[in-house]
């Protein structure tokens, strides 16, 4: 009887889970602990969405599967929305589908437009969320890291230029990223339209937290950059910017050649957005007051500049975005997994270890979370971390 033959390597071999959950458990539900672990914000939705989304509930049009791209209106707004922030034009019908939260939308296009061996560009550290679901599409992450310039992560472009090869299908970036607080320059951006534009390479954008930027840096979406517009993949959501996490409503808007092939694959993963959920994000999208976007910015600047202050002294690097930076640990002499375990049991900081979100950027790490406790909450956190490290 012959041996059956060897088993192929499985898309999930270089899948880790998160420790995020692992330590949001440990820390329960102590009223002392600093919850600086997850992507959560006490900053509240806007006004307008919990009347619209209780009235939601008794609808029967938003208790269906259909439309399977999402509600009408809601392409609209959010075509809209791309095309205001880009300035490139998305039509609703033909460049935009709804999907049950930006991650679903990322797997989409993933899936949509990596085949098995394909390459992926990301980086380094990145979203573990954004690597794993490159590693399920069958793809290749290739990581070019982010260094250390005067206090603050800068891309390697370099590296960024090495990365690329005959393989390499798509760059997968964010901006701000996740979990650094890295945020790309308009030199970065260039370069990245000179490569994808040079060899015909997909840009997929996680575009979750593209607003919220700090010092008055500049706004850039990528499609505004020459060379970009025809090759870029927006990827959208209400989870972030609108203090929507909950509510699992999410877009990708990009060239009509591609989109039918988005959608196709989401009418087979999700089947549909979330019906109860969908006005809300309507509500969101067209509030003529802005839905409290840059009040909420200027809240987690202010945050973060508490954090800041505290961690002074430490090593840490600085955030110019997003929720959370990254803690540098190994600097004290603790890798990212003690530290974290050390900052909970005598500091009473729940914080996550960054072992595997990324390569040369990870294990040295753990993120510190600033959108989800107010300043005087954050009062003592340095005092509270270099105890709970000191040898």
């Amino acid at each position: 009887m012959s041996a059956p033959p060897p088993r192929p390597a499985s898309r999930l071999d270089d899948i880790e889970g998160f420790s995020i959950d692992r330590v949001a458990r440990a820390a329960g539900t102590d009223p002392e602990v600093l919850r600086l672990e997850n992507l959560d914000t006490d900053v509240p939705p806007p006004r307008a969405v919990i009347g619209v989304t209780r009235a939601a509930v008794s609808r029967t049009d938003a208790n269906s599967y259909l439309p399977f791209f999402g509600l009408d209106d809601l392409r609209a707004a959010a075509a809209r929305h791309v095309t205001r922030q880009s300035g490139v034009h998305h039509d609703p019908d033909t460049q935009t589908v709804i999907t049950a939260g930006g991650t679903e939308g990322m797997f989409n296009a993933l899936l949509a437009l990596v085949e098995p061996g394909d390459e992926v560009v990301v980086t380094d550290p990145t979203y573990a969320g954004m690597i794993h679901r490159v590693h399920l599409a069958g793809g290749v992450p290739r990581f070019v890291p982010f260094v250390v310039r005067a206090g603050r992560w800068t891309l390697d472009l370099q590296r960024f230029h090495d990365a690329v090869n005959e393989r390499t299908r798509v760059v997968f970036l964010m901006n701000p990223s996740i979990p650094s607080g890295a945020v790309l320059t308009r030199e970065d951006w260039e370069e990245v339209a000179r490569v994808c534009d040079g060899r015909g390479i997909w840009l997929l954008y996680n575009a979750a937290m593209e607003r919220i930027l700090f010092g008055g840096r500049e706004y850039i979406h990528p499609a505004s950059v020459g060379g970009l517009a025809d090759r870029t993949i927006t990827v959208g959501s209400v989870s972030k910017e609108y203090r929507m996490i909950g509510w699992r409503v999410g877009w990708v808007a990009g060239p009509r050649r591609i989109m039918d092939r988005i959608g196709l694959v989401g009418i087979y993963n999700v089947v549909t957005p979330v019906g109860l959920s969908q006005p809300g994000a309507v509500a969101a999208l067209t509030d003529p007051g802005g839905a409290g976007v840059a009040e909420a910015v200027a809240e987690w600047e202010r945050r973060c500049d508490t954090v800041q202050a505290e961690l002074a002294g430490l090593p840490f690097v600085r955030a110019d975005g997003g929720w959370s930076l990254l803690l540098d640990t190994g600097r004290m002499g603790v890798d990212g997994v003690v530290a974290s375990g050390r900052l909970l049991e005598r500091g009473r900081v729940a914080a996550t270890p960054m072992i595997h979100w990324g390569r040369e950027n990870a294990g040295q790490y753990v993120r510190i979370v600033f959108s989800n406790e107010p300043p005087g909450r954050l009062a003592g956190l340095g005092e509270r971390v270099a105890d709970a490290l000191r040898p």
